[in-house]
């Protein structure tokens, strides 16, 4: 399965809704994007991962990195889940208290 990536701008902030699968093959066009965005001084990414469908250690540091990098700037990456499976993972390695994680996309700040 491949990875789907779509940006739009809602209220100053990025949202980038991701489809399929992010792993050792798709993460680095995740990475492109976010570090894209923060090139062209994008630093409020919301990231959707609602029709994520597998996310692996290397999708994971990509969000991580992501992360320092808007955080180099003051700004900040959200995430909106509500998939058990993928919210494990998040609880899993500790991530669950280093990102917001929102329930609803309406619930993000901009979104």
């Amino acid at each position: 399965m491949d990875l789907t990536l779509a940006t739009r701008e809602v209220d100053g902030r990025a949202l980038v809704t991701v489809g399929g699968e992010i792993d050792v093959y798709t993460a680095p066009k995740l990475r492109d994007c976010i570090t894209e965005l923060v090139g062209s001084g994008t630093y409020d990414i919301v990231i959707d991962l609602e029709a994520v469908e597998f996310l692996d250690s290397t999708g994971l540091g990509v969000l991580v990195g992501g992360l320092k990098k808007v955080r180099a700037h003051d700004g900040s990456l959200d995430l909106v889940c509500t998939q058990e499976r993928l919210l494990k993972i998040f609880r899993i390695t500790g991530l669950a208290k280093v990102f917001v994680i929102h329930d609803a996309l309406g619930l993000a700040p901009g979104a």
